[in-house]
C-alpha cells in the first residue's frame, strides 16, 4: 500500500504559502493513490530539539554508552528515519526564512544522519534512497538569475547536500515573490507573484505523479 509522508515546516499558520502547497500537493497524491495512507509531522508546530552538548553527540557513539540525554535524542532520530523508511513519498514545505531554511528542518536534517539507521556504517551507502521527494519551496522574494538577490537562496541549494549521506534526492517546486502583496516596495511584482504561486507551482504540483493516476 502506498504511504505519504507529509511534513511542514511553516510558522505562519493559515498564512503559510508553503503549507498552502503541501496541502493541495497531499491531496493531488490522494487522488493518484486512493488506498494510500498518509503520516504528517509538523515542525512549525512541533519543533525538532536542536542538537546540544547533552544529546547532540548520541548518533557519534555506541548506542549502549548514551547518556540519559543522548538516549532520549537517538530515540527521537530513531522515530524520524522511520517515517521516511515506511515512506514512499515525502513532501516537504520548505519556506525561505532569512536567506536560508527553517532551523526546524536544518535539525530534522541533523537527526537524518546516523550511521546504523540512515547510512550504512560500514560502507557510509545511504539507506533511504529510491524514495520520491518533493520539496514545496516559498520564498517572499525573486532569486533567479537576473536578479539583484540572485544567490541569497541558502536552503534549496543546501537541502540536496545536508541530506545527501542519506541517499534521499529531493526535488523542487518553488513559489517566488510571495511578499509582494504586503509589502509596498513590491506591489509592481503582484501579476508575477500570483504567476509563480499559480501558473508555475500550483500546476506544476497537479502534474504531479500523472503516471500513477494513468496506472490507476
Amino acid at each position: 500500500m502506498p504511504h505519504l509522508l507529509h511534513i511542514d515546516s511553516s510558522i505562519q499558520g493559515d498564512r503559510s504559502i508553503s503549507r498552502r502547497l503541501t496541502a493541495r500537493a497531499r491531496e493531488r497524491w490522494l487522488a493518484t493513490h486512493p488506498a494510500g495512507t498518509v503520516a504528517y509531522r509538523d515542525l512549525g508546530a512541533q519543533p525538532i530539539p536542536h542538537f546540544d552538548a547533552a544529546s547532540g553527540t548520541a548518533r557519534m557513539v555506541p548506542p549502549d554508552t548514551h547518556t540519559p540525554a543522548q538516549a532520549e535524542s537517538y530515540a527521537l532520530t530513531r522515530e524520524l528515519v522511520g517515517e521516511i523508511a515506511a515512506a514512499d513519498t515525502i513532501i516537504l514545505g520548505l519556506p525561505l526564512y532569512n536567506f536560508g531554511p527553517p532551523s526546524t528542518v536544518k535539525s530534522w536534517v541533523d537527526h537524518l544522519i546516523a550511521p546504523g539507521l540512515s547510512l550504512s556504517a560500514e560502507t557510509g551507502e545511504g539507506l533511504l534512497g529510491g524514495r520520491d521527494f518533493l520539496v514545496l519551496a516559498s520564498r517572499g522574494g525573486g532569486y533567479q538569475p537576473g536578479t539583484p538577490r540572485h544567490g541569497w537562496d541558502h536552503a534549496e541549494p543546501w537541502l540536496p547536500h545536508g541530506i545527501s549521506l542519506t541517499g534521499l534526492q529531493p526535488r523542487f517546486i518553488a513559489a517566488e515573490l510571495q511578499l509582494a502583496e504586503t509589502t509596498p516596495a513590491m506591489f509592481d511584482l503582484i501579476p508575477q507573484a500570483a504567476e509563480s504561486l499559480a501558473a508555475a507551482a500550483e500546476h506544476e504540483i497537479d502534474e504531479q505523479w500523472a503516471d500513477a493516476a494513468v496506472a490507476a
